[in-house]
């Protein structure tokens, strides 16, 4: 059954638009023509919603205040089409689909801007239960939580409500680890702080903490990289390096995401150094891409559909009665060893 995903992918647009344009959500103006196209795409892939709604703009008053789900993803509006949030939106909206709900909206935290937006949001849509994906403002999630019967999380931190996540720090401490193991001791990190700001409160740099220092390795400040999750400051704060003393650069990157070594990684190849003799990489994720790039990228394989899929299912348990008490469930994650990690270094110094 095609999914506001696909429809999302074949108009060109975000899937909260979508989301919007399917439930008659007119909290933010939509042009007639984005609309129709909506519309248009959705009957020709045979989308098909449980709500009353999905039968087109003059469907009834709205959706139906039974069986909904929201959903809120803590990322800005302009970085929605995410390859990694975007699979776990799709597992969510399918599990939910198999199950009978269906997924109200979809909002990004530039959407919900204060506790008083998302009040008259609430009041405008009554849910059964949402899926926190990754950590929101403070005050917007604790009047979600009085608000909404049923809340879960996906990567936050809050022991009161289920949780499904991945345990990044081991994640990270894997991927260190791996590079350990080829010969490397001048290891970098790019990254970026969560919402406490604090980098060294985020698990991935304490997972790369720990690898090294378990290692007798230096974790050298030059070579921390707080990027900020921004791709174009991971490829500029890389060139820097790169540009600086040769015999003051890492022989190796672990980056928290694809597209932060990604983008790491052109800064290298630009200037004439080989990926993975010169500098090896190994980032976390393995969205799509990372396949794709020159060389492939070893990664941290993350189940992110499986993660969303697992979201949505204990969701719908605890709207049933069946999680009386919290819990936190970690998702497996593998190491994906490709060629621009696949280079034993010998020699190296840890100076």
């Amino acid at each position: 059954m095609p999914t506001l995903k696909d429809i999302a992918r074949h108009v060109g647009v975000s899937i909260s638009t979508v989301s919007r344009v399917i439930n008659n959500d007119t909290s933010r103006h939509i042009s007639q023509e984005t609309k129709s196209k909506i519309w248009k795409a959705a009957k020709e892939l045979g989308y098909e919603s449980p709500a009353p709604s999905a039968a087109g703009p003059k469907a009834g008053n709205g959706p139906s205040a039974a069986r909904q789900i929201g959903c809120i993803v803590s990322v800005p509006q302009n970085k929605y089409n995410h390859p990694y949030f975007s699979p776990i939106l799709a597992g969510i909206e399918k599990k939910l689909g198999e199950l009978g709900y269906t997924l109200a909206y979809v909002l990004t935290m530039d959407e919900i801007q204060s506790e008083a937006a998302m009040r008259k949001l609430m009041h405008e849509t009554k849910l059964e239960g949402i899926v926190i994906v990754e950590g929101i403002h403070p005050d917007v999630y604790e009047y979600i939580k009085k608000v909404v019967p049923s809340v879960v999380g996906i990567d936050i931190s809050d022991p009161t409500v289920p949780v499904i996540s991945y345990d990044r720090v081991q994640a990270a401490k894997s991927a260190v680890r791996h590079l350990i193991d080829q010969g490397h001791r001048r290891i970098a990190f790019i990254g970026g702080a969560g919402l406490t700001g604090d980098m060294e409160r985020e698990k991935r740099f304490r997972g790369y903490q720990y690898a090294m220092q378990e290692a007798g390795l230096d974790v050298k400040p030059d070579w921390v990289i707080n990027a900020g999750w921004d791709v174009g400051v991971s490829y500029s704060r890389m060139a820097a390096l790169m540009d600086g003393d040769a015999g003051l650069r890492p022989t190796a990157v672990f980056a928290a995401s694809d597209m932060m070594a990604i983008s790491a990684m052109r800064a290298v190849a630009e200037r004439g150094l080989r990926i993975p003799q010169d500098v090896a990489f190994v980032g976390l994720d393995n969205i799509e891409v990372s396949q794709f790039t020159s060389p492939p990228l070893t990664t941290i394989h993350i189940p992110k559909s499986e993660i969303g899929m697992m979201a949505a299912k204990v969701l719908v348990d605890q709207i049933n009665g069946a999680n009386p008490l919290p819990f936190k469930l970690f998702m497996p994650f593998e190491l994906l060893v490709r060629q621009s990690s696949s280079y034993t270094r010998i020699g190296d110094s840890s100076g």
